[in-house]
């Protein structure tokens, strides 16, 4: 199954908005009053031309300090490359402008793996004049030192670690770097799970890699041993569950499906498997 890119940094940043602004934007962290900050519902836009749709990822409507008027943050995130881009980023400008008549912030976040030198302007101009010079700002990840960030509690620091310039031979040590974050912030549980999700969608050592680094983790000092060991363990069980989970949905899947092919109707497959019916319908439409 494909990554839902889009959907990852979308949770992550609308999780983790203000931590997202003062790790790269500090200056801009200062000006804006995070006490007024709501998240806009997805914007759908059709390029006509090119007959293709495209879906602004994250819209925050927040205030400037001193300010009442509204401003509107769009952070945008670019998991592949496209020479067009900065022309797209203009479109959605232009139309959240069109639409809100609000002052607009925009961000592009690149998190795709090749390293290369993006624009951050768009321009048109004519050898009599310039018409449009349109600037946003940008986060560039793969170009992005990670052991700079291992020493600021800072969630989307901990995240995003996994998509910053890193060898293989550190992939190791990039793992146990998290963890240790991971134990200093004492976040809760579900932002805990959302941060540990993402980081192994992106960086998922094998078992080699994994023994080595259980072997580093036990020449820590010894409270700080225990707690990353504990995270570990937890995390191991959680995805055996999650196995255990998935192979009972898909052993009971091609039960009710057998069953169905058999002749057998909705109603008694139901009274047979304890299901719902409704729950017998949506494991065959699944076939």
């Amino acid at each position: 199954m494909p990554i839902d890119h889009d959907r990852l940094f979308k949770e992550l940043i609308q999780t983790f908005f203000e931590e997202f602004i003062v790790l790269f934007f500090p200056t801009m962290h200062e000006h804006i009053d995070f006490r007024h900050v709501s998240f806009l519902s997805e914007e759908l836009f059709t390029d006509v031309t090119a007959g293709e749709k495209y879906r602004v990822d994250l819209l925050v409507e927040t205030k400037l300090k001193g300010k009442d008027s509204l401003i509107i943050v769009h952070i945008e995130n670019q998991s592949y490359v496209q020479p067009s881009f900065p022309e797209r980023m203009f479109i959605y400008f232009s139309r959240l402008f069109e639409k809100y008549r609000k002052h607009i912030v925009p961000i592009a976040v690149f998190s795709y793996d090749p390293i290369r030198d993006e624009r951050s302007t768009f321009t048109i101009q004519f050898p009599f004049g310039k018409v449009l010079d349109f600037h946003f700002f940008t986060v560039e990840l793969r170009k992005q030192n990670w052991r700079n960030y291992i020493r600021q509690d800072n969630p989307i620091a901990a995240a995003l670690l996994s998509k910053m310039g890193y060898t293989e031979s550190e992939r190791v040590e990039l793992k146990k770097q998290f963890l240790r974050m991971l134990v200093r912030m004492e976040l809760d549980e579900a932002k805990q799970r959302l941060l540990f999700g993402f980081f192994e969608t992106y960086v998922k050592l094998s078992d080699e890699e994994e023994r080595r680094l259980r072997s580093e983790v036990n020449e820590m000092e010894t409270k700080e041993k225990e707690q990353v060991l504990e995270l570990i363990i937890s995390y191991e069980q959680k995805a055996l569950e999650k196995g255990r989970e998935e192979g009972i949905k898909q052993g009971m899947k091609h039960l009710v499906q057998t069953m169905a092919k058999k002749g057998m109707s909705v109603e008694d497959i139901a009274n047979i498997t304890d299901l719902a019916e409704e729950e017998v319908r949506e494991l065959l439409e699944k076939e």
